[in-house]
């Protein structure tokens, strides 16, 4: 552990926006103030550290953003580590512009708040010799030795919100509905918010379905019901796409030119779905990430922040704060780097989710 004492501090947000990132830059600002320091936001995220953009924070211009959603920092998805080029004004590569910029401001450590892509990177920026304190930040939950991350309730709330309201149409139509919900490679949001809405069916990344199963779950349940509601993750596979390679995947689907839920009612159709039973499509989209943090990842965003102030008073460095069974610890940035989070087929959420007669899209769960 660094006996370094922290004076100042920079601050940034990165990837994507998501609820809570203001109260967390408000918690761990006001909380580090009081022991001292002096916080710096950097403006938009890795880009801003690269080109230079900051500004000093204080208690002053941070008390009214608790409950904002959004970031007040600004964000971006630079990777500054991936294909680096040298800039032809400094002539700097961008990790040389990081160590220049962190000297020009005089910075002790930086707190770098974001997903898995932010903490891999603040892992590199640790392997350059640099003091840096990770948080996870992201609606879709997938970051590795931290039971939840900030922004993941408040994107639930959201969708399990919009299944409820989308029931309504679904059921005076007497349409399936198939509900897209934000989960790329993990299916955190569209487990949770699919039970939470009370859906028929939950396909997500980590479950491939088999289309026939569905036609036929769907075809019964709607059938008993009058309608069928699903929600889906927008990289929910089918057991096909599952055998394919990450580059075979990919061409695969840009070839077919569809969303996720027009290859699945595409494949519904083929399996035998009657055509009585219409389907209907909503992509929630930026919905869930947009808007207010809920008073839980409020509370979260808080507890993380003013722990990134505790572990910048004692040094601690190259970790993230991360929540164990309730509690907030501090886990390696290089456990955590270039990982993801899955869904594990024995989750109690899944065990769940069967138990209550919601389908995954396959017979052999």
């Amino acid at each position: 552990m660094s006996e370094l004492k922290v004076r100042r501090f920079g601050v940034l947000t990165n990837g994507g926006d998501a609820p809570g990132l203001n109260a967390a830059v408000r918690a761990v600002c006001l909380s580090a103030e009081k022991k001292g320091m002096q916080a710096v936001g950097i403006r938009n995220g890795y880009s801003g550290l690269v080109s230079g953009e900051m500004e000093e924070l204080s208690g002053k211009n941070l008390q009214e953003i608790f409950s904002s959603g959004g970031t007040v920092l600004g964000t971006s998805r630079y990777k500054p580590f991936k294909s680096p080029e040298k800039n032809p004004e400094t002539g700097l590569y961008p990790a040389e512009a990081i160590v220049r910029n962190i000297e020009k401001w005089n910075l002790d450590a930086v707190v770098c708040m974001g997903g898995n892509g932010t903490n891999t990177t603040a892992n590199l920026l640790r392997e350059l010799g640099l003091n840096v304190i990770g948080l996870p930040k992201t609606i879709d939950n997938d970051i590795v030795l931290t039971d939840v991350t900030f922004g993941f309730q408040s994107a639930v709330e959201v969708a399990s919100s919009s299944i409820d309201r989308l029931v309504t149409t679904a059921k005076s139509h007497g349409r399936i509905m198939l509900v897209e919900i934000m989960g790329h490679k993990t299916g955190w949001l569209a487990l949770e918010a699919g039970l939470g809405g009370g859906a028929d069916a939950i396909l997500i990344p980590e479950i491939p379905y088999d289309p026939s199963s569905l036609a036929a779950f769907l075809s019964r349940r709607a059938d008993e019901r009058g309608f069928a509601m699903v929600a889906v993750a927008e990289g929910a596979k089918d057991l096909e796409e599952a055998r394919l390679g990450k580059k075979e995947l990919k061409a695969r689907r840009a070839k077919s030119g569809l969303s996720v839920c027009g290859r699945i009612s595409a494949a519904l159709s083929e399996s035998g779905l009657p055509a009585s039973h219409e389907i209907r499509s909503c992509s929630l989209g930026y919905l869930q990430r947009g808007g207010s943090p809920c008073a839980y990842d409020r509370v979260l965003a808080s507890r993380l922040g003013m722990t990134a102030a505790d572990f910048l008073e004692q040094g601690k460095f190259g970790v993230m704060a991360a929540v164990q069974n309730g509690e907030i610890v501090g886990v390696p940035l290089s456990d955590v780097a270039g990982k993801v989070k899955n869904v594990p087929r024995e989750n109690e959420l899944v065990k769940t989710v069967l138990a209550l007669g919601v389908s995954f899209g396959r017979n052999d769960l």
